[in-house]
């Protein structure tokens, strides 16, 4: 979908510095994948074996890797079509910032300060001593409780609560149901009688500018001090962060995946689905984690691990081989142990043992 006026082909192509095979004043007026794109679209294709698929296309140019001279459209050669696919259809699909102010059934606390232009939606509720900078939106039912900053740019979509004291950066985006700065789980037990008497929980969180968090996850508020999570990391739905965490610039957190208190992950740190990340573990910058991988201890940077508990991605990768033929490893040892046992009793000279060698055999089925 496009919510902008049309923009020609060579005025696109300054914003990724691509080629141009073909008319630069073609009319650009949205962006779609190869099998949806129609009259005025832009489409991509990553590499030669998706070309095929352009001969039926209906776009008015596509974004390739290299020039296709058999392809009639006309063509924006760029050294990393994925990633200029996703600058341009950013750019084609931005909605300008409209200031609607502050909803009517809006409440709002005491003693904040609140930009001028601003979205606020209904039933938004705003604690005191809020400090909201230029061209924030707060879509409906969001809750911000007292003494958080909220950076410039930034959207909180519906039902999105930060938590008192948190700190906001510009441009950071929190999905529906997410939750910022909600009470760390932290107790001591009392082991005579098994009570669990809670800590309090009295630091905050802090996501830096770019930061990005996923529908219904959570980042919980530090013991003391911070969690934070740093600038341009990307969070994505139903992730938990425990509290005193630190997450590294630039790190990708995919669904399902939590990460225990007071650990730390690097810059470009990447979990895939469902890892884990036991307390006080310090993963290194560049990390790559293997889905549902558990992390029990700290990992130099650059590493690639997978499985539980995690290790080299090699060795897991052999390991998991290994596994499959495991069945058949143990009826080969069955079989050669059998074979030892017979040759050991013809050496000796005593009687088979026949009623040992069935049972065995029984085993093996």
């Amino acid at each position: 979908m496009n919510h902008s006026p049309p923009q020609t082909l060579g005025q696109l192509a300054r914003l990724v510095d691509g080629e141009i095979i073909g008319d630069p004043d073609t009319p650009i007026t949205g962006f779609n994948s190869i099998d949806l794109a129609g009259p005025g679209e832009l489409t991509f294709v990553t590499d030669a074996r998706n070309a095929a698929k352009l001969s039926e296309c209906r776009a008015a140019a596509c974004i390739v890797p290299r020039q296709f001279p058999d392809l009639t459209m006309p063509q924006l050669v760029v050294a990393d079509p994925d990633l200029s696919a996703a600058v341009l259809h950013s750019h084609l699909a931005a909605v300008p910032f409209r200031a609607t102010g502050i909803h009517d059934s809006a409440v709002i606390g005491r003693d904040c300060a609140i930009a001028d232009r601003v979205s606020i939606g209904p039933l938004v509720r705003i604690g005191d001593r809020v400090r909201i900078e230029a061209r924030v939106t707060l879509h409906p039912g969001v809750i911000i409780e007292d003494d958080v900053t909220i950076g410039r740019d930034s959207i909180l979509h519906a039902n999105a609560v930060v938590c008192r004291g948190c700190i906001l950066g510009r441009r950071v985006i929190l999905y529906h149901g997410a939750v910022i700065g909600s009470e760390g789980f932290g107790f001591a037990t009392d082991r005579r009688t098994g009570r669990h008497i809670s800590k309090p929980q009295v630091g905050i969180v802090h996501l830096e500018d770019d930061v990005q968090v996923g529908a219904n996850s959570c980042v919980d508020r530090a013991a003391f001090g911070v969690t934070r999570v740093r600038a341009g990391a990307r969070i994505d739905n139903l992730v938990m962060i425990g509290h005193n965490v630190e997450v590294g610039e630039n790190a990708i957190l995919v669904a399902q995946s939590g990460v225990a208190g007071s650990s730390h992950l690097g810059r470009n740190v990447v979990l895939g689905a469902k890892v884990g990340i036991a307390d006080h573990v310090h993963i290194g910058d560049g990390v790559m984690i293997a889905a549902m991988s558990g992390v029990h201890n700290d990992q130099p940077a650059g590493a690639r691990i997978g499985g539980i508990p995690a290790v080299d991605v090699r060795n897991w990768a052999k390991s998991s081989a290994a596994l499959n033929r495991l069945p058949d490893l143990i009826r080969e040892f069955r079989r050669l142990k059998r074979e030892v046992e017979e040759l050991r009793q013809q050496l000796s000279g005593q009687p088979d043992q026949g009623a040992e060698d069935h049972g065995d055999r029984e085993n093996d089925s």
